[in-house]
Protein backbone atom coordinates (compact mmCIF):
# COMPACT_ATOMS: atom_id res chain seq x y z
CA UNK A 1 0.00 0.00 0.00
CA UNK A 2 1.51 3.09 -1.41
CA UNK A 3 1.54 6.48 1.13
CA UNK A 4 3.71 9.67 0.46
CA UNK A 5 4.37 12.27 3.44
CA UNK A 6 5.68 15.32 2.76
CA UNK A 7 6.67 18.52 4.33
CA UNK A 8 5.70 21.95 3.03
CA UNK A 9 7.13 25.34 4.61
CA UNK A 10 4.76 28.08 4.35
CA UNK A 11 7.39 30.23 3.10
CA UNK A 12 8.22 29.79 -0.58
CA UNK A 13 11.96 30.81 -0.15
CA UNK A 14 12.48 28.80 3.34
CA UNK A 15 14.31 31.75 4.58
CA UNK A 16 13.55 32.54 8.87
CA UNK A 17 15.11 34.44 10.95
CA UNK A 18 15.46 33.81 15.29
CA UNK A 19 12.67 34.51 16.89
CA UNK A 20 10.97 33.79 14.20
CA UNK A 21 8.26 30.62 13.69
CA UNK A 22 9.01 28.33 11.33
CA UNK A 23 5.34 26.67 9.85
CA UNK A 24 4.52 24.65 7.58
CA UNK A 25 2.01 21.35 7.24
CA UNK A 26 3.06 17.61 6.97
CA UNK A 27 1.40 16.23 4.13
CA UNK A 28 0.32 12.77 3.73
CA UNK A 29 -1.38 10.81 0.86
CA UNK A 30 -2.70 7.61 0.61
CA UNK A 31 -5.03 5.72 -1.19
CA UNK A 32 -7.37 3.74 1.94
CA UNK A 33 -7.16 4.40 5.71
CA UNK A 34 -3.65 4.00 7.15
CA UNK A 35 -2.79 2.77 11.11
CA UNK A 36 -0.15 4.45 12.29
CA UNK A 37 1.78 4.56 15.60
CA UNK A 38 2.18 8.34 15.63
CA UNK A 39 3.57 11.02 13.73
CA UNK A 40 6.34 13.37 15.12
CA UNK A 41 8.19 16.48 14.17
CA UNK A 42 12.21 17.72 15.01
CA UNK A 43 14.03 20.61 14.25
CA UNK A 44 17.60 20.57 14.13
CA UNK A 45 20.24 23.02 13.75
CA UNK A 46 23.88 21.62 13.80
CA UNK A 47 27.67 22.93 12.79
CA UNK A 48 29.84 20.05 11.10
CA UNK A 49 33.39 20.40 11.35
CA UNK A 50 35.62 18.10 9.38
CA UNK A 51 39.51 17.70 8.92
CA UNK A 52 40.60 18.00 5.65
CA UNK A 53 43.05 14.69 5.06
CA UNK A 54 46.49 16.69 5.27
CA UNK A 55 45.49 18.00 8.92
CA UNK A 56 44.32 15.17 9.92
CA UNK A 57 46.89 12.81 12.36
CA UNK A 58 48.89 16.07 13.31
CA UNK A 59 45.73 17.19 15.23
CA UNK A 60 44.20 13.82 16.98
CA UNK A 61 44.43 15.95 20.36
CA UNK A 62 41.61 18.04 18.66
CA UNK A 63 39.31 15.90 17.72
CA UNK A 64 36.95 16.71 21.01
CA UNK A 65 36.17 19.96 19.08
CA UNK A 66 35.69 18.28 16.10
CA UNK A 67 31.99 16.81 17.19
CA UNK A 68 29.05 18.38 15.76
CA UNK A 69 27.67 21.73 17.18
CA UNK A 70 24.57 21.68 18.29
CA UNK A 71 22.29 24.77 17.89
CA UNK A 72 18.76 24.03 18.37
CA UNK A 73 17.16 20.86 18.82
CA UNK A 74 13.16 20.13 19.46
CA UNK A 75 10.61 17.23 19.25
CA UNK A 76 6.57 18.46 18.50
CA UNK A 77 3.94 15.03 17.97
CA UNK A 78 1.98 15.80 14.93
CA UNK A 79 -0.57 13.61 15.23
CA UNK A 80 -1.16 10.81 18.52
CA UNK A 81 -1.05 7.09 17.07
CA UNK A 82 -4.41 6.58 15.50
CA UNK A 83 -5.59 6.18 11.95
CA UNK A 84 -5.11 8.60 8.84
CA UNK A 85 -8.07 8.50 6.81
CA UNK A 86 -7.62 7.93 2.71
CA UNK A 87 -7.19 10.65 0.24
CA UNK A 88 -4.70 13.83 1.00
CA UNK A 89 -4.23 14.54 4.68
CA UNK A 90 -2.70 18.09 5.89
CA UNK A 91 -1.60 18.67 9.39
CA UNK A 92 -0.39 22.41 10.06
CA UNK A 93 2.81 22.73 12.88
CA UNK A 94 4.64 25.81 14.05
CA UNK A 95 8.08 25.80 15.61
CA UNK A 96 9.32 28.62 16.80
CA UNK A 97 12.92 28.96 15.69
CA UNK A 98 14.50 29.88 19.56
CA UNK A 99 17.70 28.87 20.81
CA UNK A 100 18.50 27.48 24.30
CA UNK A 101 20.98 29.18 26.58
CA UNK A 102 23.00 31.17 25.42
CA UNK A 103 23.48 29.90 22.04
CA UNK A 104 23.50 32.14 18.61
CA UNK A 105 22.15 30.96 15.52
CA UNK A 106 24.64 30.75 12.83
CA UNK A 107 23.74 31.52 9.29
CA UNK A 108 22.99 29.07 6.92
CA UNK A 109 26.66 28.30 5.22
CA UNK A 110 27.61 25.44 2.97
CA UNK A 111 31.13 24.68 2.86
CA UNK A 112 33.89 22.11 2.36
CA UNK A 113 35.10 21.79 6.04
CA UNK A 114 32.26 24.00 7.99
CA UNK A 115 28.80 23.82 7.24
CA UNK A 116 25.83 24.87 9.35
CA UNK A 117 22.41 23.45 8.19
CA UNK A 118 19.11 23.36 9.72
CA UNK A 119 16.16 20.92 9.12
CA UNK A 120 13.03 19.45 9.59
CA UNK A 121 12.76 15.98 10.23
CA UNK A 122 9.05 14.09 10.11
CA UNK A 123 8.87 10.34 11.14
CA UNK A 124 5.71 8.32 10.90
CA UNK A 125 6.07 5.25 13.22
CA UNK A 126 3.67 2.10 11.55
CA UNK A 127 2.78 -1.13 12.60
CA UNK A 128 4.89 -4.06 12.96
CA UNK A 129 5.07 -5.08 9.29
CA UNK A 130 4.38 -1.76 7.35
CA UNK A 131 8.15 0.22 6.91
CA UNK A 132 8.58 3.35 9.15
CA UNK A 133 8.57 6.51 7.12
CA UNK A 134 10.46 9.48 7.45
CA UNK A 135 11.49 13.01 5.74
CA UNK A 136 13.65 15.78 5.88
CA UNK A 137 13.29 19.34 4.83
CA UNK A 138 16.34 21.40 4.97
CA UNK A 139 15.23 24.94 5.85
CA UNK A 140 17.66 28.43 5.96
CA UNK A 141 18.80 31.01 8.44
CA UNK A 142 20.24 34.36 8.19
CA UNK A 143 22.12 36.03 11.04
CA UNK A 144 19.81 39.26 12.18
CA UNK A 145 21.06 41.76 10.44
CA UNK A 146 23.69 44.26 11.86
CA UNK A 147 22.46 47.83 12.99
CA UNK A 148 25.94 49.61 12.25
CA UNK A 149 26.26 51.36 8.81
CA UNK A 150 28.24 49.87 6.22
CA UNK A 151 31.25 52.61 5.50
CA UNK A 152 32.87 51.00 1.89
CA UNK A 153 36.58 51.44 2.02
CA UNK A 154 37.72 51.42 -1.74
CA UNK A 155 41.33 49.57 -2.21
CA UNK A 156 43.55 50.62 -4.76
CA UNK A 157 46.15 48.26 -6.52
CA UNK A 158 49.03 48.44 -8.73
CA UNK A 159 50.26 44.90 -9.93
CA UNK A 160 54.28 44.92 -11.48
CA UNK A 161 57.05 42.50 -11.15
CA UNK A 162 58.08 44.19 -8.14
CA UNK A 163 55.24 43.88 -6.12
CA UNK A 164 54.94 40.16 -6.35
CA UNK A 165 56.13 38.21 -3.40
CA UNK A 166 56.61 34.36 -3.72
CA UNK A 167 58.55 34.35 -7.66
CA UNK A 168 61.50 32.55 -7.58
CA UNK A 169 63.62 34.72 -10.23
CA UNK A 170 62.23 38.61 -10.36
CA UNK A 171 64.36 39.26 -13.55
CA UNK A 172 62.86 36.38 -15.48
CA UNK A 173 59.21 37.61 -15.23
CA UNK A 174 58.61 39.86 -18.47
CA UNK A 175 57.53 43.70 -17.71
CA UNK A 176 53.64 44.72 -17.05
CA UNK A 177 51.79 46.98 -15.10
CA UNK A 178 48.22 46.53 -14.41
CA UNK A 179 46.22 48.79 -12.00
CA UNK A 180 42.98 48.90 -10.12
CA UNK A 181 40.60 49.26 -7.80
CA UNK A 182 37.59 47.51 -4.85
CA UNK A 183 34.97 49.31 -4.31
CA UNK A 184 35.01 48.05 -0.81
CA UNK A 185 36.28 45.12 0.83
CA UNK A 186 33.77 45.39 3.53
CA UNK A 187 30.93 43.99 1.41
CA UNK A 188 27.19 43.41 1.96
CA UNK A 189 26.38 40.30 1.01
CA UNK A 190 23.67 40.60 -0.51
CA UNK A 191 25.00 43.38 -3.22
CA UNK A 192 27.59 43.08 -5.95
CA UNK A 193 31.41 42.96 -4.98
CA UNK A 194 32.56 46.17 -7.72
CA UNK A 195 35.55 47.45 -9.25
CA UNK A 196 38.00 47.64 -12.51
CA UNK A 197 41.10 46.47 -13.55
CA UNK A 198 43.44 48.27 -16.23
CA UNK A 199 46.42 46.95 -17.72
CA UNK A 200 48.54 49.85 -19.02
CA UNK A 201 51.36 47.99 -20.38
CA UNK A 202 52.25 44.07 -20.95
CA UNK A 203 55.35 42.94 -22.80
CA UNK A 204 53.57 39.88 -23.14
CA UNK A 205 50.19 39.22 -24.51
CA UNK A 206 47.70 38.23 -22.12
CA UNK A 207 45.26 35.39 -22.13
CA UNK A 208 43.00 35.64 -19.05
CA UNK A 209 41.61 38.35 -16.45
CA UNK A 210 39.64 35.74 -13.67
CA UNK A 211 37.95 37.10 -10.12
CA UNK A 212 38.18 33.65 -7.83
CA UNK A 213 36.14 34.09 -4.82
CA UNK A 214 37.69 31.91 -1.97
CA UNK A 215 36.92 30.86 1.81
CA UNK A 216 38.98 29.75 4.07
CA UNK A 217 37.70 27.74 6.47
CA UNK A 218 39.55 27.47 10.51
CA UNK A 219 38.54 24.60 12.62
CA UNK A 220 40.42 23.91 15.75
CA UNK A 221 40.68 25.20 19.52
CA UNK A 222 43.10 25.33 22.30
CA UNK A 223 45.49 22.75 20.88
CA UNK A 224 45.80 24.14 17.54
CA UNK A 225 43.66 24.50 13.96
CA UNK A 226 43.70 23.56 10.37
CA UNK A 227 43.22 26.71 8.03
CA UNK A 228 42.07 25.74 4.37
CA UNK A 229 41.51 27.90 1.82
CA UNK A 230 39.65 26.22 -1.22
CA UNK A 231 37.63 27.86 -4.46
CA UNK A 232 33.65 29.09 -4.76
CA UNK A 233 33.94 30.00 -8.06
CA UNK A 234 35.77 31.62 -10.50
CA UNK A 235 34.80 34.08 -13.22
CA UNK A 236 36.38 35.43 -16.35
CA UNK A 237 36.06 39.48 -16.87
CA UNK A 238 37.95 39.60 -19.72
CA UNK A 239 39.76 37.10 -22.58
CA UNK A 240 42.53 37.28 -24.96
CA UNK A 241 45.11 40.18 -24.95
CA UNK A 242 42.91 42.88 -23.61
CA UNK A 243 43.15 46.75 -24.79
CA UNK A 244 45.63 48.50 -22.85
CA UNK A 245 44.30 51.56 -21.00
CA UNK A 246 40.93 49.84 -21.50
CA UNK A 247 38.77 49.44 -18.32
CA UNK A 248 37.47 45.87 -17.41
CA UNK A 249 34.79 46.11 -14.84
CA UNK A 250 34.55 43.78 -11.79
CA UNK A 251 31.33 42.59 -10.79
CA UNK A 252 30.86 39.41 -8.49
CA UNK A 253 27.72 38.63 -6.89
CA UNK A 254 28.45 36.73 -3.99
CA UNK A 255 26.32 32.96 -4.02
CA UNK A 256 23.73 31.95 -1.64
CA UNK A 257 24.92 29.12 0.92
CA UNK A 258 28.11 29.12 -0.50
CA UNK A 259 29.02 32.31 1.36
CA UNK A 260 27.51 33.60 4.85
CA UNK A 261 28.48 36.81 6.93
CA UNK A 262 31.92 36.40 8.06
CA UNK A 263 32.01 34.34 10.91
CA UNK A 264 34.43 33.99 14.00
CA UNK A 265 33.91 31.67 17.36
CA UNK A 266 35.80 29.60 19.90
CA UNK A 267 35.94 26.42 17.55
CA UNK A 268 35.57 27.69 13.91
CA UNK A 269 36.25 30.58 11.31
CA UNK A 270 34.68 31.09 8.18
CA UNK A 271 36.43 33.78 6.31
CA UNK A 272 36.31 34.87 2.85
CA UNK A 273 38.69 36.52 -0.05
CA UNK A 274 38.65 37.38 -3.59
CA UNK A 275 41.91 36.83 -6.10
CA UNK A 276 42.58 38.65 -9.05
CA UNK A 277 44.32 36.59 -11.62
CA UNK A 278 45.98 37.56 -14.75
CA UNK A 279 47.13 34.63 -16.94
CA UNK A 280 49.92 35.40 -19.46
CA UNK A 281 50.33 33.80 -22.88
CA UNK A 282 52.52 30.99 -21.20
CA UNK A 283 50.30 30.04 -18.52
CA UNK A 284 52.00 32.00 -16.21
CA UNK A 285 49.58 33.54 -12.97
CA UNK A 286 50.02 36.35 -11.35
CA UNK A 287 47.67 36.78 -8.46
CA UNK A 288 46.44 39.71 -5.72
CA UNK A 289 44.88 38.80 -2.88
CA UNK A 290 42.12 40.70 -1.10
CA UNK A 291 40.76 39.80 1.83
CA UNK A 292 36.69 40.37 2.16
CA UNK A 293 34.58 41.18 5.19
CA UNK A 294 31.11 40.36 4.64
CA UNK A 295 28.05 41.07 6.28
CA UNK A 296 24.61 41.13 6.00
CA UNK A 297 22.50 44.84 6.99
Amino acid sequence: MSVTLDIRLKRANKVYHEGEAVAGVVLLVCKEALQHHGISLNMEGLVNLQLSSKSVGVFEAFYNSVKPIQLISSTIEVAKAGKIPGGKTEIPFEFPLNTKGNKVLYETYHGVFVNIQYSLRCDMKRPLLAKDLSRNCEFIVHSQPQKAKVVPTPVNFTITPATLQNTRERSLLPKFLVRGNLDATNCVISQPLTGEVMVENSEVPIKSIELQLVRVETCGCAEGYARDATEIQNIQIAEGDVCHGLPIPIYMVFPRLFTCPTLETTNFKVEFEVNVVIVLHDDHLITENFPLKLCRV
